[in-house]
């Protein structure tokens, strides 16, 4: 039964994902990817901030959105494979911007997400 709510819950997170991927945005920088996954970064913060600590939360419920939404909304392969295309594009200065903004924005995605928890 787990499987069907991590398969639902990644049905959700994918179209998510490629809804954000839709918005018309001309630029060389991957700004859609980095938003996607800063995003991402900051629900999966909450998500563990919401649940870590309550009983009464279904680990299907923590599956769905952790495993599942959050899995299928984030991008590391389309991240990694859009800083790959920088470097080999010899864009070093760019490609190294867009590894340490994403490692840095979504670190700090989480500890939100963790805070807004807190609110709950």
């Amino acid at each position: 039964m787990s499987f069907l709510f991590v398969a639902l819950g990644g049905a959700l997170g994918a179209v998510a994902r490629y809804s954000i991927s839709l918005i018309p945005v001309r630029t060389g920088f991957p700004i859609l990817t980095l938003i996607t996954n800063i995003l991402g970064a900051i629900l999966i913060g909450f998500v563990v901030g919401l649940t870590s600590n309550r009983e009464g939360v279904s680990d299907n419920a923590v599956l769905f959105w952790k495993t599942g939404v959050c899995g299928g909304f984030t991008t590391f392969s389309t991240f990694s494979l859009e800083a790959h295309n920088l470097f080999a594009g010899k864009e070093y200065m760019m490609g190294s911007f867009y590894v340490v903004l994403s490692c840095l924005f979504c670190i700090f995605g989480i500890i939100c997400g963790k805070k807004i928890a807190l609110l709950f």
